[in-house]
């Protein structure tokens, strides 16, 4: 079964095409497009038309990538909206744009259900030794989401999401406090996140979890730099594990630089370089408040798990 998955989050969309079995999922087309929705959305409430206006040229361009892979007369296609749509009071036309150009409504979907189709996408596919549970953490631009669980997402012991994104900080605290920024931004950064962490202890029983797998742009690049790679390598990156002291390290040499030295740095996305230092730091305080001694980063995610759920609802 061919089928189309969409995930628009406060710093990008992106698009799988996969064709689904019961034995998991094999990629036609993986794009990913750095839009910055969410720009704005966390000082003001709502989506800025220069941001929409990129959302909707990344979506125009995707719709064509559906029309090009359709097998049959029609494909399934299921688009989910996440942290900035979530927060945005005008998100109707943003709702309303998607409906127009790709023929379906866009689910904003809740907290809880971005959480557990990161947890399925992630966990679907593990290599063999690590030990459960698994605390699965997708750090996003607006959001992150914890679960514990364990094997192929049938468990799911607990999931929260919570308002620390590598978007939201940086334009809260880092975006004015210089290049690199000053020592008190980071620590307002740092201060954030352990506020979060607290509520994710409350909620989630985190301290059971064995094995830390981190999902998404930030965790994907840390590793990239962590392996020295001299350009991004997905198939590297994929269930690479990255030592704790490394984590530590490339967070902390993220935070010195100014922007110029990240841009420079080959696995960089371009859409990523003002943002990486709180997304690193988001990664880096989870493995130090939880005591991992490494992390294993999957470039499956969320949008693993919308397709395996168009397969199998």
């Amino acid at each position: 079964m061919r089928v189309a998955a969409i995930d628009c989050g406060t710093n990008s969309v992106r698009l799988l095409i996969a064709d689904v079995d019961g034995d998991g999922l094999t990629d036609v087309e993986r794009r990913m497009e750095i839009v910055r929705l969410g720009e704005g959305v966390d000082r003001t409430g709502r989506i800025a038309p220069e941001a929409l206006a990129r959302t909707v040229n990344a979506l125009h361009g995707y719709r064509r990538l559906i029309a090009k892979h359709t097998l049959d007369e029609e494909m399934p296609v299921r688009m989910v909206a996440t942290s900035a749509t979530r927060d945005a009071a005008n998100r109707d036309v943003f709702t309303s744009a998607v409906r127009t150009i790709l023929g379906v409504e866009p689910e904003v979907i809740s907290g809880a259900e971005e959480a557990n189709l990161s947890f399925l996408g992630a966990t679907r596919r593990l290599p063999g030794g690590l030990a459960t549970p698994y605390l699965v953490v997708d750090i996003g631009g607006g959001s992150t989401e914890f679960i514990v669980g364990s094997a192929d997402g049938t468990g799911v012991a607990g999931a929260i999401s919570v308002d620390i994104g590598c978007v939201r900080l940086t334009e809260r605290h880092l975006r004015a406090a210089g290049d690199p920024p000053a020592p008190e931004a980071v620590r307002a950064v740092i201060d954030d996140i352990e506020a979060a962490l607290d509520r994710v202890e409350a909620a989630v029983p985190v301290r059971t979890a064995r094995s830390l797998i981190g999902l998404a742009g930030s965790v994907t690049t840390v590793a990239g730099i962590a392996l020295d790679l001299p350009a991004y390598d997905s198939e590297r990156i994929h269930h690479s594990r990255i030592p704790a002291e490394r984590v530590h390290e490339v967070s902390a040499r993220l935070l010195a630089m100014t922007h110029d030295e990240r841009a420079a740095i080959p696995v960089m996305h371009p859409g990523r370089v003002d943002v990486i230092g709180a997304g690193a730091l988001i990664l880096d305080r989870i493995v130090r408040r939880y005591g991992f001694p490494e992390v294993v980063a999957s470039e499956h995610d969320i949008l693993d798990g919308i397709a395996y759920r168009l397969y199998r609802p």
